[in-house]
């Protein structure tokens, strides 16, 4: 009697525990709750940090390089000098139209001096003249006294014009040499290299001393305000995308994500990949940043509001149907459901109803199936 009762014990406990070990598992699964929500829909691609414009900095005239100490990586603001080229004799010639201007105006001031010592001459003589005509009309001096008085009356006249053409020739041959030195400057000028735009040197395409060529590339710059990253976007999911879209960016180089915006899209899209560039600058721009280092892009495109967001992991594939498993009264029953998007291991839809409970399958334990009973964990 003793030993049936001992092999009653035992066999309560091999069942027992084939019961916890092995039926309760495979019919005991994880669910969870359906609960609306809003989410952002985005758009993803890569790209690579490139700039909007490139300026490249020459000059127009060739010759020997000078005070080129610029390096790539620098920050250079707007009218720093880069370099100055090798005008060979052309500050020798501005000397000499400075010189010959200098002179030309020595000689202006002497004949002005000149002219109104003939002008104070001319009063003089004219003050006599002007005293012996009187006496001339009452017959006190002769007519030859007379005329000679009024001849140097006028010679002091003519020598007045004289001088004066004499400074007005000159004013003309300053404004003549002042034109051509004005000419000279602005040419000389130009054999200065100075910065348009703030922005970093991103190329350097010569030494210092080196000789170039008229129109010869020197630097490279680009202005951080022109930096984005030029991403490729599928042609078919690239249609909800405007300027103006808010994005996240990712660099290779970095874990961050940085906040960017759309601000440019190109119209016309590439034949090979089907792809579209959509150019995503950043609202605040990494420092130091890399041209053409690779970037992750996502692009949000518009806001679902009032779905059910199901995580990804609940997912089933059913009759070569996809959708979610409903737990109710016990008893799952599989629902097909229609993706309206997908974001960060959820997916939104709006095929069930909110508060259902739906269960998460697990390929350890065993296959659901319609009206298959469970137990919730």
């Amino acid at each position: 009697m003793k030993k049936y009762i001992i092999a009653g014990l035992l066999l309560s406990a091999v069942g027992y525990t084939t019961y916890n070990k092995v039926y309760v598992p495979k019919h005991t699964f994880q669910t969870i709750t359906a609960k609306s929500d809003n989410m952002s829909v985005a758009v993803n691609g890569v790209g690579e940090v490139g700039s909007k414009e490139y300026y490249k900095i020459g000059s127009i005239y060739g010759g020997k390089v000078l005070n080129l100490h610029i390096n790539e990586g620098d920050f250079i603001k707007k009218g720093t000098l880069i370099a100055n080229i090798d005008s060979v004799d052309l500050n020798s010639k501005i000397d000499e139209l400075k010189a010959s201007i200098n002179k030309i105006n020595s000689d202006i001031s002497s004949l002005k001096i000149d002219k109104q010592s003939a002008i104070t001459s001319y009063n003089y003589q004219n003050k006599i003249l002007n005293k012996n005509e009187k006496l001339y009309k009452r017959k006190a001096i002769s007519e030859l006294d007379f005329e000679k008085y009024k001849t140097n009356a006028t010679i002091a006249k003519l020598k007045i014009k004289s001088i004066s053409s004499k400074i007005n020739s000159l004013d003309a041959q300053k404004m003549q040499l002042t034109a051509s030195l004005r000419g000279l400057n602005q040419r000389l000028s130009r054999f200065t290299v100075t910065s348009p735009i703030d922005g970093y040197v991103v190329k350097k395409y010569i030494s210092n001393y080196a000789i170039i060529n008229p129109n010869q590339t020197i630097l490279e710059i680009v202005n951080p305000k022109d930096i984005w990253v030029a991403a490729y976007i599928d042609t078919r999911i690239s249609g909800d995308v405007k300027i103006g879209n808010s994005a996240t960016i990712k660099l290779r180089s970095s874990n961050i994500e940085y906040k960017g915006t759309v601000v440019n899209i190109k119209p016309i899209n590439n034949n090979i990949t089907y792809e579209r560039e959509v150019d995503v600058a950043f609202n605040k721009l990494p420092l130091p940043f890399y041209l053409q280092e690779q970037a992750q892009v996502s692009i949000s495109t518009k806001l679902l509001t009032n779905i059910i967001k199901v995580p990804t992991k609940s997912l089933s594939i059913y009759k070569q149907k996809e959708g979610v498993w409903i737990l109710k009264d016990s008893k799952v029953k599989f629902k097909e459901i229609k993706i309206l998007a997908h974001k960060d291991n959820f997916v939104a839809t709006k095929d069930i109803s909110n508060s259902d409970t739906i269960v998460i399958p697990d390929a350890n334990k065993k296959s659901l199936s319609n009206g298959m009973k469970i137990n919730k964990q």
